[in-house]
């Protein structure tokens, strides 16, 4: 069978390697060179590598306390239950995680873990050490790359995917194939601030809805809490808090356990609401304390950021870090099954471009890195299994506004988009604001255009996310997860106040 994977992070290369060992034709497809993407960001680890008094239940029990009770349990319990497998596989492919002085896995504890599960491989340039294996193990299996390749679109025969269109070096063509994988990541470009590198444009999730695929879940859209207020966005992993990091307000009080009993240990949509509401009140960024630590152990345990913050002229071992919340991962995306077959045939959708339903409405740290390995290796393996369901086009459901609400604001531009995401369709969200977004939105893809060049393919493709994700969190009146309203209550009710509030949070 020929096979297309598009992207080239652990999913894509998890995919690619999976089918090319059983036999397929596989070629790889990638927007940059290879290896690009946000695996090669992540720091902290993969969930999944159980110590004495751990489990696979525990762990899928954090997962659905941190997805607010909206994660699939039929597809958190494969995420479990194939974990050890797949952390295994890395270790066989070359990624020397760290481990203790008797030979096993050093592990970390991040938040809303109830156990310290997550394996890490260079203190916290996990990703890194993956890429950088899985990206070697393709190249010594020779397997066709295609680099600097942008997915256009999807195309389809009789409803059926049967390959890509790329742009590539200025000139359009066509790839055939009997299946595609789409591996793309998420769409962290949406926003002002983000952890994500510049290409994270939503470029799959996009021509899966051109293509009449179903989307789900794009209003749950996770904040990560701390990163580094100066400079350009630089991620201060979860599992430094892990380690016993803290945050303080200006007063120097730990302020997180106003909205929760685990405090910095909380969920992210959690910790990342709190931070925002504190920065406002007191007009500075707040601080993550990590001097407790002391210099050895934050250099040895952390020497990525250890290096940065250094570079940035900041002492942690003596200061903390002024730290704010950035858009960080999409819970939601292509729908899929168990083993990533998305509702039109010939198209599967693995990593972050997938909504498989295991993160619900808020995603548990270093649960990512562990579903693209997982999901990957599924998909590779149902390549030959009959397609479960006739396929169907899926129209994504529009919200109408009034004429009047449709916004004449000054022309589109990616950073004027960024900042209305940020402003309206953000950490704190309220539906006057959801209904001026849109409106916006709407008024902006109102204008015709071709796009003709990669930079013009992917303001169209973060126009058409945008206008999917706001009106996904202008429907959604009750606030659970990652996605929070503060003009109405945990019913969907109008809140009393529009101001939010510091009560306990439930999880």
């Amino acid at each position: 069978m020929k096979v297309i994977i598009v992207g080239s992070g652990i999913a894509g290369l998890t995919a690619a390697l999976h089918a090319h060992e059983s036999g397929h034709d596989v070629t790889i497809v990638t927007k940059g060179d290879l290896g690009d993407g946000c695996t090669g960001f992540a720091q902290g680890g993969v969930a999944g590598a159980y110590g004495p008094g751990d489990s696979p239940s525990s762990h899928a029990a954090d997962t659905q306390i941190a997805g607010a009770g909206l994660s699939d349990p039929d597809a958190v319990s494969v995420l479990v239950a194939d974990g050890a497998e797949r952390i295994a596989e890395l270790i066989a492919r070359g990624v020397g995680f760290d481990r203790d002085d008797d030979g096993s896995l050093r592990l970390g504890r991040e938040a809303a873990h109830s156990h310290a599960r997550i394996a890490h491989a260079g203190g916290d340039a996990t990703g890194a050490a993956i890429s950088a294996a899985l990206v070697e193990c393709a190249r010594r299996a020779r397997i066709p790359v295609l680099t600097g390749a942008f997915l256009v679109d999807l195309v389809k025969r009789d409803g059926v995917v049967r390959g890509i269109r790329i742009r590539r070096d200025g000139v359009l063509s066509t790839l055939q194939a009997d299946a595609v994988i789409l591996a793309t990541g998420g769409a962290g470009q949406l926003y002002a601030h983000t952890t994500n590198p510049g290409g994270t444009t939503g470029d799959g999730i996009a021509a899966a809805l051109r293509a009449g695929a179903a989307v789900a879940d794009l209003e749950f859209v996770q904040f990560h809490p701390t990163v580094l207020a100066s400079g350009p966005a630089f991620l201060i992993s979860e599992a430094v808090r892990g380690e016993g990091a803290v945050l303080v307000d200006d007063r120097g009080r730990r302020f997180v356990f106003d909205s929760h009993p685990d405090g910095e240990l909380a969920p992210r949509d959690v910790v990342s609401r709190a931070i925002a509401r504190r920065a406002a009140a007191q007009a500075a960024p707040v601080r993550l304390d990590a001097t407790m630590l002391g210099a050895r152990t934050l250099a040895l345990r952390f020497p990525t950021i250890d290096r940065v913050t250094r570079e940035r002229g900041f002492d942690w071992a003596k200061s903390p870090l002024p730290v704010t919340p950035a858009a960080h991962y999409l819970m939601g995306g292509v729908v899929t099954d168990l083993d990533g077959r998305t509702t039109v045939p010939g198209l599967f959708a693995v990593g972050e471009v997938a909504r498989t339903g295991v993160h619900g409405a808020n995603r548990l740290a270093s649960n990512s890195l562990l579903e693209g390995a997982v999901f990957g290796a599924r998909a590779a393996a149902a390549l030959t299994m009959p397609w479960p369901l006739p396929g169907h086009e899926h129209t994504p459901s529009e919200v109408s506004l009034d004429a009047n609400l449709v916004d004449a604001e000054p022309g589109f531009t990616r950073s004027g988009l960024q900042r209305l995401m940020w402003d309206e369709v953000g950490l704190l969200r309220t539906g006057e604001g959801l209904t001026r977004a849109l409106g916006v939105l709407q008024g902006w893809a109102g204008v015709p255009t071709t796009p003709t060049t990669v930079t013009e393919h992917e303001d169209a493709n973060l126009l058409l996310l945008a206008q999917a994700t706001a009106a996904a969190a202008l429907k959604r009146t009750v606030s659970v997860g990652a996605h929070h309203r503060v003009d109405t209550d945990a019913t969907g009710a109008p809140s009393s106040s529009p101001t939010p509030s510091s009560i306990l949070e439930t999880v």
